[in-house]
């Protein structure tokens, strides 16, 4: 099972058990709020999620107060739930014992030895009903655990009246719900055992020998024991009552036929040197009935020997995977980084697996149909647990899932996985992973509101981000998630909206306030063709943020859009403006550079050109402290690098490279960097347009001096 587990022995499902109940008491002081950095993406831990705290009451002791406090102001501190949870338990306090159990397993809902322990405390209450309820409640929470199915099992055991004629089917069809969920896992060993021995109590023979058939093919821990089981099963009883009507009439004739042959032959012989006149049966001597359940008995082990030795070259393939595995059930503290290789390790190997098993069958010569033309029983065809699709897959998957439950790494790789598979299931794998495991971190919200946009429910992705953002207020790239996803849907009024919202609540953050301002500028001008709405946009924003290098290159960059004939004196206007302000002289230069470009390219006049020529010169004499500046070519760029900051600036200009892919946005946190992490995405790169030492031609518009 997938949360059973020993960091020392494997061998001992008792040492397992043991060991399991041991870490669940053993936690830090708190868990921590820190970021995570997990494959290079952050993980931002979980927020915590206040609980009501009881009302205080006079008969209320001071210490479940003073507890109960500390989960309301801590609810992520593992510790304190524990505490809390043996204090009631202590007490023996059923109604506090119950509101305590189930806050926290609405917190912590892969803690299977407190759904054993809230099912014992309804049980011990005389709740019977309700007890069976809290193990169907923890089994759809965590439902690949064997633990938590044979507890459920053995409450049933305990409550049902095995007289009634429904009471067997309903635990045979428990335990075939058990072998569906966890039967492939590779720890599921004590549940297929409890299955067979409770066959056998219900003198079920031939259902026992059929579990056995059915637990050789898989590859579980203890695999060698199965055999050495089914061999005993086997010597125990007559074969007619183990083995099926099918397979006992063919083994029986097989046997018969080949006692026939072996003793034709010198029957003849012994006829043909009898005395005159004595009859002499020809009908060979029929094999005595303990020869006979012996020749039995051989067929069927010759049979089951390949299915074993099949089956036990692939428990070797995955032993080392299990072996690497040493915390394979849930907890809050975090797994070092090895673990997290191992379990993408043992994935990358068994989705490998699967594409040669679908290589091999398409060629008819797949390992499992071998399995089932030697070994499998008739009665049993259609129920094998040799998986002819990716189940084995999914099963690992759900492992990894309850080990690595707060890393959103492997619940991305899951639904990327299952969404050629199944838009269903990996909808269902969003949710729990959304609003259960990982309520507070936004990447994985945002890749579930993309999936729901993608396969066309626009309502519930704009649901997705609205509930985030309700979560995590400030953060800038759901709000131009939300604006993105509305202007996709064509709602360009709403996309608006959004964003002139965000720009209204951020003027008390300039960085911030800036960077709305220039996406809804951007928005008002391409989408919306409204140029003075965006200019007014820059305007303002100009007026709180006035030494913003964006915001200068923002506007400028809407007064070159517009017509040449009536922009020139707007372009220079801006130009003037930035070049008033505090900006840093490469974004200077790179302004006043476009600016002259401009003059350049629309200029009516000569005139016009040399005044925003000449000052562009002098703008790079007072930065660069020479005559004549790096774009006139006649200075070598590597000197003037040498003598001022300034001068490095304008040197680098000669040498800009063309734009570059942006880097990844993933977990970065706008409330908190403004914009800067989305700079090479979001705001103009102005060195990417080519203007790489455009004035740096042999002569300038004046002659060299004699």
């Amino acid at each position: 099972m997938a949360e059973e587990g020993s960091d020392d022995d494997k061998s001992s499902n008792e040492e397992l058990q043991d060991s399991v109940e041991m870490e669940i008491t053993d936690v830090p002081e708190q868990l921590p709020t820190a970021v995570y950095e997990e494959n290079g993406s952050a993980t931002v831990a979980a927020d915590p999620v206040v609980y009501p705290r009881p009302p205080a009451t006079e008969e209320q002791p001071t210490d479940l107060e003073r507890l109960w406090k500390a989960v309301h102001d801590r609810p992520q501190d593992f510790t304190s739930w524990t505490d809390l949870l043996q204090y009631c338990e202590q007490e023996n306090n059923v109604a506090t014992s119950r509101k305590a159990l189930e806050a926290f397993l609405a917190r912590y809902p892969l803690c299977y030895g407190y759904w054993k322990k809230f099912a014992d405390l309804e049980r011990r209450a005389g709740n019977g009903s309700k007890a069976e309820e809290v193990c169907i409640q923890g089994l759809q929470a965590i439902p690949l655990s064997v633990d938590l199915w044979i507890h459920y099992i053995n409450l049933l055991l305990g409550t049902l009246d095995m007289n009634l004629p429904d009471s067997p089917m309903r635990i045979r069809n428990v335990f075939e719900e058990a072998i569906a969920a966890t039967g492939l896992d590779f720890l599921s060993d004590r549940l297929w055992d409890l299955y067979i021995e409770w066959e056998k109590e219900q003198g079920n023979m031939r259902q026992a020998r059929a579990i056995l058939d059915r637990v050789l093919q898989v590859p579980t821990q203890l695999y060698n024991t199965h055999y050495d089981k089914f061999k005993t099963h086997l010597n125990s009883y007559e074969p007619k009552e183990v083995l099926s009507q099918e397979e006992y009439e063919e083994l029986r004739l097989l046997c018969c036929q080949s006692q026939e042959t072996e003793k034709d032959e010198p029957a003849i012989e012994e006829t043909k040197d009898s005395p005159p006149g004595e009859e002499q049966s020809t009908t060979p001597e029929r094999a005595d009935a303990e020869e006979l359940k012996l020749k039995i008995r051989e067929m069927v082990l010759t049979r089951r020997d390949k299915v074993y030795h099949d089956n036990e070259g692939e428990v070797r393939k995955r032993w080392q995977f299990e072996e690497a595995i040493k915390r394979p059930y849930f907890h809050v503290k975090p797994l070092d980084r090895l673990q997290l290789c191992s379990w993408h390790s043992y994935l990358d190997w068994e989705i490998a697996q699967l594409g040669n098993h679908s290589t091999e069958k398409g060629g008819h010569s797949t390992r499992e149909e071998g399995y089932e033309e030697s070994a499998q029983p008739p009665e049993a065809s259609g129920s094998s647990p040799v998986p002819k699709d990716d189940s084995r897959v999914r099963i690992l998957f759900e492992r990894c899932l309850i080990a690595c439950a707060l890393y959103e790494e492997f619940w991305t790789r899951y639904v990327r996985y299952l969404e050629p598979k199944s838009v269903d299931e990996t909808r269902r794998v969003f949710q729990r992973a959304c609003k259960v495991y990982l309520t507070n971190q936004p990447n994985i919200h945002m890749l579930w509101a993309t999936f729901e946009e993608r396969h066309g429910d626009i309502t519930e992705a704009r649901h997705i981000l609205e509930d985030l953002e309700k979560k995590l207020p400030g953060l800038a790239v759901l709000r131009l998630r939300r604006a993105a996803l509305e202007r996709r849907a064509g709602q360009l009024e709403k996309s608006e909206a959004l964003l002139l919202e965000a720009v209204a609540e951020s003027k008390e953050k300039p960085t911030l306030h800036a960077f709305y301002s220039i996406k809804l500028s951007r928005l008002l001008l391409k989408l919306n063709r409204n140029t003075e709405g965006a200019r007014k946009i820059l305007t303002e924003a100009l007026e709180i943020s006035p030494d913003n290098d964006k915001l200068h290159m923002n506007l400028l960059e809407l007064e070159l859009s517009g017509d040449p004939w009536a922009s020139a004196e707007a372009v220079q206007d801006c130009v003037k403006r930035a070049l008033a302000a505090s900006l840093t002289p490469h974004s200077k230069i790179l302004l006043s550079q476009r600016g002259l470009q401009y003059a350049e390219d629309y200029s009516t006049t000569i005139e016009s050109v040399v005044s925003v020529y000449e000052g562009h010169q002098k703008l790079l004499k007072d930065v660069c402290g020479t005559k004549r500046g790096a774009e006139d070519g006649d200075e070598d760029p590597a000197k003037l690098s040498k003598t001022h900051e300034g001068s490095a600036v304008a040197a680098t200009m000669s040498h800009v490279p063309m734009a570059t892919p942006p880097p990844s946005m993933a977990g970065t946190d706008m409330a908190q960097s403004g914009y800067s992490g989305y700079g090479n995405w979001y705001q103009p790169q102005y060195s990417s347009y080519g203007y790489q030492n455009t004035w740096n031609y042999n002569q300038s518009y004046y002659p060299p001096s004699q």
